[in-house]
């Protein structure tokens, strides 16, 4: 799921860095093969090594991973990051939250399953990211009257891409830089803060009292939810390029982890060989970690030529869908990042609930194989992924399967008819770039689909310490839809906002995923503008620009920035946002924001 954008950044980045070989992890070495050409040039825009070498490695790591040098770090292995980030910064993490930060009362109690809450990707294991109005506690009219109430910062982070939890008097959220924190859902304030060593992308899911969630190097985790303490964890696939994007989902004693990958990020060094990493949904038990079974999308890869392997890809960015009556769960897929193409790529695949087994598939992409270096080997398919989940939604007394593609299409499938399209409706232009990407909701009648559909154009900004190629265009993108399930017509469209004014990062596309309580949906945008629409007619209802500073009640600065990846989180008429995202050229920023009505 690389953006086209990215692709010659990439490309140009490590032809400068001259290649560099798996084995060769010694920091130093990566330093000057990777790093050393800019940060000794003493460029008042580039920090030197000597500063470098002041800063915590954590912090060094983060900016590799998910900050300002993701460009340069997409190519390089774990291994390489860890190893340069350990010899340029100093030991040790970033300073503890002081002690004005922490709760009075640091008690924590977690209630049972009936309480109000939302629990990881959405309120019910249906995908449907509807809060019903008894425990949304917000009614239309409240929601013209949102404040801000506070602000929480993610210290040295310049993403904010992990959607809040909330279940009773608990806001679980992890951060880029790998914290979770269990904060007071009233205040902001911290009841207890663990560490990983991974940035924390996927929302966290409570399940017999522990805290279960994966991260970008591809470990899956369980915290004691009370005290926050490790209590295991497993590495979810042995390639080294694994990641875990999209929230993971539990039934019965059993969790369901979806697993996704670097490794068509990788792809843009042309020396590497491409590809061998496989998406796959892994089943563990909630009490050890110990393994039910694993599913992959794609049969083993096998050598097809020099440096060349295949089948590969199919990652799975998105959380399972439940579906208890018919034993099934499902997953959305991406696709291919080499030959050959296979069938379950860019697809809705249902997997027995007990056994792992593949009970039937829909494809809607074929051939769709793409990397960041697929324009040097000759091919690049429309890069149509699934980023989104597949909704289970009730229409006119049958089931129907509701998924939104980067293509711009939304479906709706069958699921007693082995996926058997229903109907399809094209909401938005899609590419590489556009499209549904992160999630829709649904109603009872509606389900509502924004779009991507981001566009750039040629930096034009005249200041010499910019040196992007490419930036966002501010007038073209977004949109949002509202879709019959009945019949799959359009019920309304409202399109992106320009963004008034321009400024840099700015654009009016909506990939964040979209929020639904009666009468009201929440759409976030890259411009940083989270905004509630009427459920009946599109019309905007609220909108709150996010792109500004803020004194964060963790006694940190905030920053906010562009919204994408999650959406609005809302419970007990409160309504929480993350806003910061450096990627595809958005508006940096570290905050999650909760408002209320006043």
């Amino acid at each position: 799921m690389i953006y086209g954008f990215e692709m010659k950044a990439l490309v140009i980045s490590v032809l400068l860095a001259g290649g560099l070989s798996a084995a060769s992890d010694s920091g130093e070495a990566v330093y000057g093969q990777r790093c050393a050409r800019c940060h000794e040039l003493h460029d008042p825009r580039i920090p030197t090594r000597a500063t470098l070498k002041t800063m915590p490695a954590t912090r060094i790591l983060r900016a590799l991973n998910y900050g300002a040098m993701i460009s340069i770090a997409y190519t390089m292995t774990i291994s390489q990051r860890e190893a340069v980030a350990t010899w340029l910064g100093t030991a040790g993490g970033d300073s503890p939250p002081p002690p004005s930060a922490f709760c009075a009362d640091r008690s924590v109690r977690i209630p049972d399953g009936s309480a109000t809450q939302w629990n990881g990707w959405s309120p019910s294991a249906s995908n449907t990211r509807f809060q019903p109005g008894g425990a949304a506690g917000l009614t239309l009219d409240a929601v013209h009257n949102l404040k801000l109430k506070w602000a929480f910062a993610f210290d040295g982070d310049l993403t904010a891409f992990s959607q809040p939890t909330i279940l009773g008097n608990n806001l679980f959220v992890g951060s880029a830089g790998g914290a979770i924190h269990n904060l007071d859902p009233q205040t902001g304030c911290i009841r207890w803060v663990w560490q990983g060593s991974g940035p924390v992308r996927s929302s966290l899911l409570v399940a017999d009292n522990l805290l279960l969630f994966g991260d970008q190097s591809g470990w899956f985790y369980a915290l004691d939810a009370v005290r926050g303490q490790l209590i295991w964890k497993k590495k979810m696939d042995p390639h080294d390029a694994t990641r875990i994007t999209g929230s993971a989902v539990a039934y019965q004693g059993i969790v369901f982890v979806p697993v996704s990958s670097w490794e068509e990020n990788r792809a843009s060094d042309p020396e590497y060989a491409c590809c061998t990493m496989r998406g796959s949904v892994v089943a563990l038990r909630i009490r050890d970690g110990s393994q039910v079974w694993k599913s992959y999308m794609v049969d083993p890869p096998k050598q097809i030529g020099k440096n060349k392997f295949g089948p590969s890809g199919a990652a799975i960015w998105s959380a399972p869908t439940i579906d208890a009556k018919r034993g099934l769960l499902y997953v959305t897929t991406g696709d291919n990042y080499s030959e050959p193409d296979t069938k379950l790529s860019d697809a809705l695949v249902a997997v027995d609930l007990k056994s792992g087994k593949i009970a039937w598939s829909r494809q809607f992409t074929a051939k769709d194989i793409f990397t960041g270096g697929c324009q040097a080997a000759g091919y690049c398919g429309p890069d149509y992924d699934f980023g989104s989940s597949a909704m289970l939604v009730d229409s006119g007394g049958r089931n129907l399967l509701v998924a939104g593609q980067k293509s711009g299409i939304v479906y709706a499938l069958d699921p007693d008819r082995k996926g058997q399209i229903v109907w399809q409706l094209r909401v938005g232009e899609g590419g590489n770039n556009g499209g549904v990407l992160w999630g829709m909701a649904a109603d009872d009648r509606y389900a509502y689909a924004a779009v991507s559909d981001i566009e750039r154009r040629r930096n034009a900004s005249g200041d010499p310490t910019d040196l992007r190629t490419f930036v966002p265009d501010p007038d073209k993108g977004g949109g949002l839809t509202a879709i019959r399930l009945a019949d799959g017509s359009s019920a309304w469209h409202v399109p992106g906002h320009p963004c008034d004014p321009p400024k840099a990062g700015c654009s009016p596309a909506q990939p964040a995923a979209v929020t639904g309580i009666p009468g009201v949906v929440f759409s976030g945008s890259v411009d940083g503008h989270m905004r509630a629409f009427g459920a009946e007619d599109g019309r905007v209802l609220w909108d709150f620009d996010t792109v500004r500073s803020y004194d964060a009640v963790n006694g940190i600065k905030g920053q906010g920035g562009s919204i994408d990846g999650p959406g609005a989180v809302v419970v007990n008429g409160m309504v929480y946002v993350n806003s910061g995202y450096a990627r595809q050229g958005g508006m940096p920023g570290n905050v999650l924001l909760a408002f209320q009505s006043q």
